[in-house]
């Protein structure tokens, strides 16, 4: 008798093949068998889930509805199943690690060479992405865990606060006059400013803490990394929103002055995120013990 998870497989592997044939070779089933499966799960569905041609089949519309579910299923069972060979020893296995640019330079880096000191054998795939991308990604196992700008507000996800980092604005030597005497922000936001896209974690942390004081920051520029935001400051296109201790370098040789406000912007943290419903496995959770207890010197000048 075929199992339920059994005919999502099958589905699934129809719906890439896009042909009965081709789903039976791969899954080394006959084609009889593949069809039947599909015909029992349309039956039970009541909807039908291919269009059959000639040359082959296709998702109808609400086939590729659940298809987009099932696939996500499947990889997260596919990841359970791995992870339970991975109990058994820490000298095989891969950590898949969602991060964005800025916090895989400044933050991830240290961390990495400390846990491959220790277990040369694990592999690291390291999987880019916005704050909002990567627990999207989460959620479908294609990752174990994720380092990402909080706040988060996911009940699904268990986070992790790893430390605290601080929001600054900077200016090039053009500017140096203009900014010789502490400033409040409504005469900040006249100038021309330089932040990252409104789809990042640490840029929507800056609007709201605007938009409480009644200011809107409308850029002249939003960028997708902050190196260029450092860089555009420094050729003197504008103010830059940055990371305080991920622009060291700029700030510690004067290449960038930082702007002095009336009012200091608060904190906010760098962190580690999960699934709360998929335990780590032990390689992660190695992983994550080694970062949450900073056995490292974590940030890179």
């Amino acid at each position: 008798m075929v199992s339920k998870l059994d005919l999502y497989r099958i589905f699934s592997q129809v719906a890439v093949s896009e042909s009965f044939s081709k789903a039976a070779k791969t899954l080394y089933l006959t084609q009889p068998a593949v069809s039947q499966s599909i015909m029992q799960l349309e039956e039970e569905l009541e909807m039908r889930l291919f269009n059959r041609t000639p040359k082959g089949v296709s998702l109808t519309r609400e086939g590729k509805l659940l298809y987009d579910y099932v696939h996500s299923a499947l990889n997260l069972i596919d990841s359970g199943e791995k992870k339970m060979q991975e109990f058994k020893t820490l000298r095989a296995g891969k950590i898949a690690i969602g991060v964005g640019d800025t916090i895989s330079r400044y933050f991830l880096l240290p961390y990495l060479e400390t846990f491959h000191n220790l277990y040369p054998d694990i592999k690291f795939k390291l999987v880019n992405g916005t704050t909002s991308e990567l627990c999207r990604i989460l959620k479908t196992g294609e990752i174990d865990v994720a380092l990402c700008n909080f706040p988060i507000d996911d009940p699904k996800l268990k986070l992790i606060v790893c430390d605290e980092v601080q929001d600054t604005f900077v200016y090039g030597e053009k500017y140096h006059k203009m900014f010789s005497q502490p400033v409040t922000f409504e005469e900040l936001v006249k100038w021309p400013l330089i932040c990252l896209e409104q789809s990042s974690n640490s840029r929507r942390f800056m609007d709201d803490f605007m938009a409480e004081r009644g200011i809107e920051m409308a850029p002249e520029f939003e960028l997708g990394s902050h190196e260029l935001l450092l860089d555009f400051a420094k050729i003197n296109l504008g103010i830059a929103c940055v990371t305080k201790e991920f622009s060291k370098n700029y700030l510690e040789s004067g290449v960038l002055q930082e702007v002095q406000l009336m009012e200091p912007i608060p904190k906010r943290a760098i962190g580690i995120c999960y699934l709360k419903s998929v335990p780590l496995s032990p390689a992660s959770t190695k992983f994550v013990e080694i970062v949450v207890n900073k056995k490292v010197d974590y940030f890179l000048s």
